[in-house]
């Protein structure tokens, strides 16, 4: 699981299985009694990397995780569903996922008509989700385009030969992503949106808060999971901290609002208990301190 500056990932291997436990977080989600949002999508992502061979855990320190995570990743996900759908309501007719992982929004979310949907992430993990919907004859209702590159290259020349039009105002969204970057990466993204993003684009990002990486935190998070994987006698179970970058940062709500961007800023814990899903008392330590950031340019 060492990163590396040039690595790449298959959908059950390093980040790419990240996207799976999402999915899974989702499905958990759309088979609640009361869902905040329903994503019949996950499930059947799951079910194909289950046949590939991958082996979700349904009980020990993965399992318990989930179950930290269930209600972080519930919220995270309305407040993007939200964010895409109010773009939508207010003219913005040109999408842009960044990471896109397994999201599947570009198939479940009421788009306007005529909206353009960009999809950039790893071509594997890209080729596995086109691969799982069309065995199941799933086709997108919006114009859907797919980039297959990695983030840390040159994604602006690969997202407008696929048609992008950066003198259209875009809605941008950065989930479960930044982690997994590198500072220098980070800057480099941000400033790629900044110079790709018309007056009146948008931007929905899932940032950190100032104490997620401070070192008490992440080592009391390591200590909960080592716990957990003790208690379960697993000792393979990866812990995804591993996959991060753990770098000081950008604060990006200031770095957005000095280029013109107008900021709202919601932390995660609020935004969960604001949609009723409260993280666990015993497991908040597992529970990422993460803010998520809406910003929108002038025009």
């Amino acid at each position: 699981m060492t990163r590396t500056d040039n690595d790449s990932w298959d959908i059950t291997e390093s980040v790419g299985a990240t996207a799976l436990g999402v999915a899974m977080a989702r499905a958990d989600e759309t088979n609640t009694a009361h869902p905040l949002f329903t994503d019949r999508y996950a499930q059947l992502f799951v079910d194909a990397a289950t046949v590939r061979g991958w082996q979700p855990h349904t009980s020990g320190p993965m399992a318990e995780r989930r179950r930290a995570i269930g209600g972080y990743a519930a919220a995270r996900t309305k407040w993007f569903d939200e964010y895409f759908i109010a773009a939508g309501a207010n003219g913005i007719d040109q999408a842009v996922i960044l990471a896109a992982g397994l999201d599947a929004r570009a198939w479940r979310l009421p788009w306007v008509d005529g909206t353009v949907v960009y999809e950039v992430d790893q071509p594997k993990v890209l080729e596995f989700k086109a691969d799982t919907l069309a065995a199941h004859g799933i086709r997108s209702a919006v114009n859907y385009r797919a980039v297959a590159v990695d983030l840390r290259q040159d994604w602006p020349t690969a997202l407008r030969q696929a048609g992008f039009d950066p003198s259209t105002p875009t809605a941008w969204s950065a989930e479960g992503l930044l982690p997994y970057l590198s500072a220098q990466a980070q800057d480099l993204l941000f400033e790629r949106i900044a110079e790709l993003s018309a007056p009146g684009s948008r931007v929905a990002v899932e940032a950190f808060s100032p104490g997620f990486f401070d070192p008490e935190n992440l080592a009391r998070r390591r200590e909960q999971f080592r716990r957990l994987r003790d208690e379960a006698a697993d000792a393979n179970a990866p812990d995804v901290q591993d996959l991060w970058y753990i770098e000081e940062r950008t604060d990006l709500a200031a770095w957005l609002a000095q280029r013109g961007w107008r900021i709202t800023a919601t932390e995660a814990l609020d935004l969960m208990a604001g949609y009723g899903r409260p993280a666990p008392a015993e497991l908040t330590d597992l529970t990422p301190r993460s803010v998520f950031i809406e910003g929108r340019l002038h025009g």
